[in-house]
């Protein structure tokens, strides 16, 4: 549960040029009570790879060069993606977790599969209390979309919406995070781009979360936007650019906790169960695929994906080191 605002916060991050002027939030680390800072140690302390956003695997001659990315843009990746462009022209293919040729069947799909997105049955007004719906309707509108459309909506995918404030709307058009730019490097020097898994992966994943469900999760994220979201992103933001994957996942249980709906055993329990839907077993999935390209691909594979499948036990870095790879961090 609460997986859709951790996953969209995760993965959708920062600003760019205009957008970032916009928003002012503070990094909550910042803020932290000497035992919030005990407890967020205590869950990164011995956590495989917790810092680090660039990584490049070896195994018998073969190489694979990892990158934790962000999908939105900001003006500090022009160096990291400097950086990478020698390593994306000598590559022999780049993964990432959408292809071109995926993300035109996802466009597709949105205009003759409704269902991905939208509900069959009750509209949300009537699946919520007055005042949540009331609550909602304000919050969407603040974004650009009309509270009608909106009562239509799924409810995980409105929580996806709600994670990005208002400010970040003008970013979130842009669409030029380290993703895209490495997706236009790799299409200048000819470089094949492959999908790490099929197009409609996270629609399987939120949309096979039971309705009521769905609903108790935008209830909540909806409580997450006091401040209209700045804060959590600015948190994110800057554990990314800190290179702290591990960090910036776990600070997600206690800002749960701060909201006063949860304790500590049970935001640890919705975190764990948001890994494995989000990111475990995903990341599992991710592995053969990986292997498969580096073995068929001439030269080395640059794979890049959201930061927060870097770290931890079942993370893909930890994952490739017990298939026998060697990892050593390279400069981001």
């Amino acid at each position: 549960m609460f997986r859709q605002t951790l996953g969209a916060l995760l993965v959708l991050v920062p600003l760019a040029g205009a957008a970032a002027a916009q928003c002012s939030g503070q990094d909550l680390r910042q803020t932290l009570t000497a035992a919030e800072r005990t407890q967020l140690e205590a869950m990164t302390d011995g956590m495989p790879y917790a810092t680090g956003n660039r990584w490049r695997a070896t195994k018998d001659g073969e190489v694979i060069d990892i990158v934790g990315t962000m999908h939105l843009s900001d003006p500090r990746l022009d160096g990291p993606a400097a950086r990478l462009r020698p390593l994306v022209e000598e590559a022999g293919a780049v993964l990432l977790e959408m292809s071109p040729e995926g993300r035109d069947q996802l466009m597709k799909a949105m205009g003759s599969q409704p269902e991905l997105i939208l509900l069959d049955g009750d509209t949300l007004p009537e699946l919520m209390t007055e005042d949540d719906w009331q609550a909602l309707a304000a919050a969407v509108s603040e974004r650009g979309l009309p509270a009608p459309m909106a009562a239509k909506m799924r409810p995980w995918y409105l929580s996806m919406i709600l994670s990005m404030p208002p400010c970040m709307q003008a970013a979130m058009a842009e669409q030029n995070g380290l993703d895209s730019r490495i997706e236009a490097m790799a299409s200048e020097a000819d470089v094949p781009v492959l999908a790490l898994e099929p197009w409609d992966t996270t629609f399987d994943i939120f949309n096979a979360e039971p309705l009521e469900d769905q609903v108790e999760i935008l209830i909540a994220a909806l409580a997450q936007m006091k401040d209209g979201g700045e804060d959590g992103l600015a948190t994110t933001i800057a554990a990314y650019f800190d290179e702290e994957p591990g960090e910036m996942w776990q600070f997600a249980s206690i800002l749960m906790q701060r909201s006063g709906q949860y304790e500590q055993e049970e935001a640890q329990r919705l975190m764990d169960e948001t890994n494995e839907a989000l990111l475990t077993a995903r990341n599992r999935a991710w592995i053969p695929v990986m292997l498969e390209a580096a073995e068929a691909t001439e030269g080395p594979l640059l794979a890049g994906f959201g930061a927060a499948h870097l770290p931890g036990q079942d993370g893909v870095l930890h994952l490739l080191e017990q298939e026998g790879w060697t990892l050593t961090r390279e400069e981001f």
